[in-house]
This record gives structure tokens, sequence and C-alpha cells, in this order.
């Protein structure tokens, strides 16, 4: 018999296999056939994998042989250590995280509120004030998070285009400067950083700051502070390559506005 006879008998035996064991599983209660609902869409997948895979003529000479040629290969490869779980845990990883960026890019960002406590109290603004409090609070803890996170005891990978992603740029430069300011004379932060933190606006009294000043070691805060940075500056400079909306309409002609076209020379006959 020729190799694709004896695939087609191959699949014959284990198609009417399959058939069988379907039988079976209509016949238990549906708790019972649920204890075997695995099983049963991997013999589907063995079937359809053999549907479309040409045996060379010994090998489906050889799986004939056996009466059980289905539930021999089903438990040979029940046993093998596959990466099965490990893309199941990558899938849904993948899905939360695409969620959260859309999560991230419809939810609104709440402004720093620039004056003080005070100020809040005495213009009516206080729930302003408490929000943007609020929001401090809860950047510092996503910092403190993507720190102890992404620091393994030697180098830092932390997830800052996340964190500038929820809280934005503003708000992640405010707490983290709030913090360098608080501890400025601490030699394990660059003396880049402690510049840079200088130049950003505080707009509150120092107390107040002490509410939402991060607890990382200052060393790595100092790392996280110095790749944020440089994600900023990348941010920077997408923005400014990407033409606005308005440079974009100013750079599309207007209908009826084009020049009309020059008339084809007649062909001279």
């Amino acid at each position: 018999m020729d190799a694709e006879k004896l695939n087609q008998a191959l699949y014959d035996k284990m198609a009417a296999e399959q058939e069988r064991f379907k039988h079976g599983l209509l016949g238990m209660t549906a708790e019972e056939a649920l204890n075997h609902a695995y099983e049963y869409a991997m013999r589907e997948d063995i079937l359809m994998s053999l549907e479309v895979q040409d045996l060379p003529a010994p090998q489906a000479a050889a799986l004939l042989e056996s009466p059980c040629p289905l539930a021999d290969i089903y438990k040979d490869f029940r046993d093998m250590e596959t990466g099965h779980m490990d893309n199941i845990r990558e899938c849904i990883e993948d899905r939360a995280e695409s969620l959260m960026e859309a999560q991230r890019e419809t939810a609104p960002i709440i402004p720093i509120y620039p004056h003080t406590g005070e100020y809040a109290r005495e213009h009516g603004e206080l729930d302003a004030f408490l929000a943007s409090l609020e929001t401090n609070v809860a950047c510092r803890d996503a910092i403190e998070t993507a720190i102890g996170e992404g620091f393994d005891g030697m180098s830092l990978h932390a997830d800052t285009k996340g964190v500038l992603a929820v809280f934005g740029a503003e708000r992640v430069s405010h707490v983290l400067a709030a913090t360098l300011q608080g501890i400025r004379n601490d030699p394990r932060v660059s003396s880049g950083n402690q510049a840079w933190a200088a130049t950003v606006p505080m707009f509150d009294t120092v107390s107040r700051h002490r509410d939402y000043l991060i607890t990382s070691h200052p060393g790595v805060l100092s790392i996280f502070v110095t790749q944020t940075r440089k994600e900023m500056d990348a941010m920077q400079k997408q923005t400014e390559k990407k033409p606005s909306i308005k440079a974009q309409l100013a750079a599309k002609p207007v209908p009826g506005d084009q020049p009309a076209a020059k008339p084809k020379d007649r062909e001279v006959r």
C-alpha cells in the first residue's frame, strides 16, 4: 500500500476512534464529561494535524498497527513538557497591557493645582487642590512600585513609560523634583538631577510636599529620574516632529486654489 492510502487509512481509523470517544462522553453526566474536555479538544487537534500532514509510509503503517493510535499519540502529547501554560500567561499579560493602554488613553489627566492649599481654601477651589494632592500621592506610589519591580539589586529597568502615560510628564516631574529638592544635599543623587529638580516650580509649602515624597533608595531613585528625563526628552522630540493639525491643514491645497493645468500641445498630424 502506498503512503497516500496508508495515511488515509490511518486518518479513518483515528477518526472512528475519536467518534467512539465522543459517543462515550455523550453518555456521561455534564460534570463527568467536563473532566475530559481538554482531552477531547487535544484529540481533535491531533486529527486536524493528521488531516494535512503526510506521514512517510513506514510511519503510517506502524501507527496503523496500534489498536488505538489516537489515544497513544494523545498520551505522548500529554506527557510532553510544552510552553502551553507560558503561552497562556503571556496572552493574559498582553491582554491586560492592551486594556491598560486603552484606559490610559481615555482617562483624563488631572492638572496640577498651581497654588497653595490656603489659596485654594480662600478661593473656593479646595476640591481641585485635594484632587491634585491625591493624584500626587498616587503618582508617588506608582513610581515606588515601578522602582521596586524594576530594580534587581544591580540595575534598574523600570516602566518609566507606563508611569508617564498614566500621570503625564508634568505630574511625574513635579513629584520627582519635590522629592529631590527635599534631599538636595544627598550625594547619592547626581548633580545633574539635583540641578534639574531645582528648575521645577513648586506651588505649595514644603510640609505639604512631604505627603507625596518618594521613599525609595536615593541612589536608585536618581537612576529612575535619569531614565524618566530621557523618556520625556524622547517624547518631546516625537511631539516636535509630528506636525500639528493646523500645520497639516495648511499644507493641504484648498480645492479650487490650484493653478489650472497647462493645456497639452496638440499633436501635429
